[in-house]
C-alpha cells in the first residue's frame, strides 16, 4: 500500500499544481545568492540538495515568501494604526512538515540561508520541533519510547507557549536543544530567539491536530509547506540514512544506537527495515501524511529527491 501519491478530488481543487518548469520559471529575476560550498554545508546525512534544486524550486519559493512578508507586514501596519499602537511587526512564522528522511530538515536550512539574503528580513531563524519532545526519561516512564515522534512524545503545551511569545514579540523566547547522537534532549542547554524577521519551524508534528486542544502550532504559521514523496522512495531514503550513520554517527560510544555499529551491511538494512516498518510508517500513516492538505505550499519529490511538482493552495 502506498498512500503518499494521491490526492482526492477535493484537495485536487484547492490546489493550484506546477510542474517543475512552471515553477522555475516564477523565480523570474532572483538572483542566485547560494554557492555550491553553502549548499554541501546545509545538507543533511544521506540528503542531496543541489544548485539546480535551489535554482528551480527554492529561488521561486523564496520570492514567493518574500512578497509575503512584505504583505502581511502591511496588514499589521493597518491593525496597529487602527488600535492606535505603535507599528511592530511581528515574526512571521513558517510551518515545515512531512516524514522522517523526506529530506524536510535539509529544505529547511537551505530555505532559512536562501531567505536571509534578503535585504528587508535578513534574521531568519529555524527552530525543530525535536527539541520538544519529552526527555527520554519521560519517555521510558510512560511507555512511549517506542512512539517516539508519534503526537503523545511531545511536550506541545511547551511548544504552543514557545510560538505564542514568539509571535507576540518577545523580547528573548528559548526553546529546548535535541541530540541525534545521544537521542534525547541536552539538559541545560537552550536556543534563544531574539525576535527574527521569519522564524521557520520544522518537525514532524506541526500541521497536526490535537483534540481538545485550545491552539494549534499551525494557529500560528503564516505559511506552510509540506514535503511529500512515495513511501516506498522515503523508506529507502531512510534505510540509506541509517546505513550511513552506521558507519559514521553509531560508531561513536556516547550514540544512542551504538549497539548497531558492528551489524553487518545485511542486517542492518534488515533492522533500518524493521524500524521504519514498526514506527515511521505507521506514524506517516496516521499523524503525519493526514495533514498534508492542511498545507499551504506540497512540494512532491521524486526518487531522485529531485523536487517534480508544486502544489500551492489557492486563496
Amino acid at each position: 500500500m502506498n498512500t503518499s501519491a494521491a490526492l482526492d478530488p477535493g484537495e485536487l481543487t484547492a490546489y493550484r499544481r506546477f510542474s517543475r518548469s512552471e515553477w522555475a520559471a516564477l523565480r523570474a529575476s532572483t538572483p542566485l545568492s547560494l554557492s555550491a560550498d553553502d549548499i554541501e554545508g546545509l545538507r543533511g546525512v544521506a540528503e542531496q540538495f543541489s544548485l539546480t534544486e535551489v535554482a528551480d524550486i527554492m529561488l521561486p519559493l523564496s520570492r514567493l515568501l518574500n512578497l509575503q512578508v512584505a504583505a502581511a507586514r502591511g496588514l499589521g501596519v493597518v491593525q496597529d494604526t487602527f488600535l492606535g499602537r505603535p507599528v511592530v511587526a511581528p515574526p512571521y512564522i513558517i510551518g515545515i512538515a512531512g516524514s522522517v528522511a523526506v529530506g524536510k530538515s535539509t529544505f529547511a536550512r537551505v530555505l532559512r540561508a536562501a531567505l536571509s539574503r534578503w535585504p528587508d528580513h535578513p534574521r531568519v531563524e529555524l527552530i525543530t520541533t525535536d527539541g520538544f519532545l519529552h526527555p527520554t526519561t519521560v519517555l521510558e516512564s510512560r511507555g512511549l519510547m517506542q512512539r517516539k515522534g508519534f503526537p503523545e512524545s511531545y511536550d506541545l503545551r511547551r511548544m504552543i507557549a514557545f510560538l505564542s511569545a514568539v509571535k507576540a514579540g518577545e523580547a528573548e523566547v528559548s526553546a529546548p536543544v535535541y541530540s541525534h547522537l545521544t537521542y534525547d534532549i541536552v539538559p541545560d542547554r537552550a536556543q534563544v530567539v531574539r525576535r527574527p524577521d521569519i522564524l521557520i519551524f520544522e518537525g514532524l508534528n506541526v500541521l497536526q491536530p490535537s483534540a481538545g486542544a485550545p491552539l494549534l502550532a499551525s494557529d500560528f504559521f503564516d505559511f506552510s509547506v509540506y514535503v511529500d514523496a512515495e513511501e516506498d522512495d522515503i523508506a529507502e531514503w531512510y534505510r540509506q540514512r541509517f546505513l550511513l550513520l552506521q558507519r559514521t554517527a553509531f560508531q561513536r560510544p556516547e550514540s544512542y544506537f551504538h549497539h548497531f555499529r558492528d551489524l553487518p551491511e545485511g542486517e542492518a538494512r534488515a533492522m533500518a527495515s524493521k524500524i521504519w516498518d514498526a514506527i515511521n510508517l505507521p506514524n506517516l500513516r496516521e499523524n503525519i501524511l493526514p495533514t498534508r492538505e492542511r498545507a499551504r505550499l506540497v512540494l512532491r519529490k521524486g526518487a531522485d529527491h529531485r523536487v517534480q511538482e508544486v502544489r500551492l493552495r489557492r486563496m
